[in-house]
């Protein structure tokens, strides 16, 4: 496998780089948001899942008009660059708000960011790699954000333990988003040439096979379960976690991701995406049960988190690789648009419904909410994504 990434071409290692250096930003400060919002701007769960959701919501409708816009273009490097330059220097401003609605608006900024630059990048990366290599691709991309997850938690952990207040963790987010602004510039277009172009635009899915709108109903029924990663940090919280080991926990479960990133991606390029989904979407039900049912923080804690990192290691390359199998030639664009646009608007309802059960009910009940519908997408995949079904 050595030998393979190596092989892997210029484009998806940089663009692998700037995930990396601008999730080191984003996760300085990601971990944090809940205790910010909760001890300082006074506001609980329901807050919390309306600003998660109502953000994600954004990013997921401009990620289809970024990705028809891709096709159209054959253009990534304009969205890459802009898109991460406004997350970046978005983020340190959450030092000075005093408010949610404004940490909202932030926030909001940051996905717009994102939703202008995730699927022209998605779609720069399966062009890059060919089929027999698309998931180790999409696993390295993984992996690499991962370590980004890695060193930006270690960091703000640092930062803490030396006597920095939350609010200058915030601002030294700054740092990282210069280098990723840097990094982003030195991208080249590779060469286009023999790519179709698209006449029209057309945000439709009419010219979809039916088994990407089938992927597309899982993947929309499995998100709605799948609620913000900060409820996962607030439950941790809640159990007796310290305010410094928070991000030391987030950290935790960016490790497994990276390191288990790139090796299980590349299993589903021999053993077949939907096998590694089905055993994914199993997994992450499982580790919400779970978490629903926790009556303390220590070791299994930990070890849970650990769990739900072989779960991101296992799925979130995999479900690009498959988007990128699915689609029509030189309709990659829309096609990964429409797949973050489902995952990403589902962000909305999946937040706001699990923090109203879990503070209108329990933990447990939102966990479990969660836990079944990852159960269900996982059943349907069985059923409508089985080799050998026609489309």
């Amino acid at each position: 496998m050595l030998t393979a990434l190596r092989n892997l071409p210029r484009t998806i290692w940089l663009i692998g780089l700037i995930s990396l250096i601008n999730d080191s930003a984003s996760e300085m400060i990601y971990p944090l948001i809940p205790l910010y919002l909760s001890s300082v701007l006074m506001a609980g769960p329901r807050a919390l899942g309306i600003i998660e959701g109502i953000a994600e919501a954004t990013a997921s409708l401009l990620k289809l008009f970024s990705g028809v816009i891709f096709d159209h273009t054959r253009k990534a490097k304009p969205w890459i660059v802009f898109g991460y330059s406004l997350a970046g220097f978005g983020r340190p401003l959450i030092a000075v708000v005093t408010s949610w609605p404004a940490l909202l608006a932030i926030r909001f900024a940051d996905r717009v960011g994102k939703g202008l630059r995730t699927s022209p990048r998605d779609a720069l990366l399966a062009a890059s790699a060919g089929v027999e290599m698309r998931g180790m691709a999409f696993g390295l991309h993984r992996a690499m954000d991962n370590a980004g997850a890695v060193v930006g938690p270690l960091v703000a952990s640092l930062l803490l333990a030396v006597g920095f207040s939350l609010k200058g963790v915030f601002l030294w987010s700054i740092v990282p988003a210069l280098l990723c602004l840097g990094l982003s510039l030195a991208l080249k277009e590779p060469d286009n040439g023999a790519a179709p172009m698209v006449k029209r635009f057309n945000f439709r899915l009419t010219d979809m096979p039916p088994v990407f709108k089938r992927y597309l109903v899982i993947v929309a029924l499995f998100t709605l379960g799948n609620s913000s990663n900060m409820f996962l940090l607030l439950r941790a919280r809640e159990l007796g976690v310290p305010q410094a080991q928070i991000p030391l926990l987030w950290a935790a479960v960016s490790v497994v991701a990276m390191l288990f990133s790139t090796p299980l991606s590349a299993l589903s390029d021999k053993w077949g995406r939907v096998r590694l989904l089905t055993a994914g979407y199993l997994a992450y039900g499982l580790f919400y049960f779970l978490m629903g049912g926790i009556a303390r923080d220590g070791l299994i804690l930990f070890t849970l988190f650990a769990f739900y990192g072989l779960f991101m290691a296992a799925t979130e390359g995999v479900e690009k690789a498959l988007v990128a199998d699915l689609a029509p030639e030189g309709l990659q664009g829309k096609a990964f648009g429409w797949f973050n646009l489902t995952a990403g608007i589902m962000l909305l309802p999946a937040s706001v419904v699990f923090g109203w059960l879990y503070q209108q009910f329990s933990p447990l009940v939102a966990f479990g909410f969660s836990g079944g519908c990852a159960v269900l997408a996982a059943v349907l995949l069985v059923i409508w994504m089985r080799p050998g079904r026609r489309v």
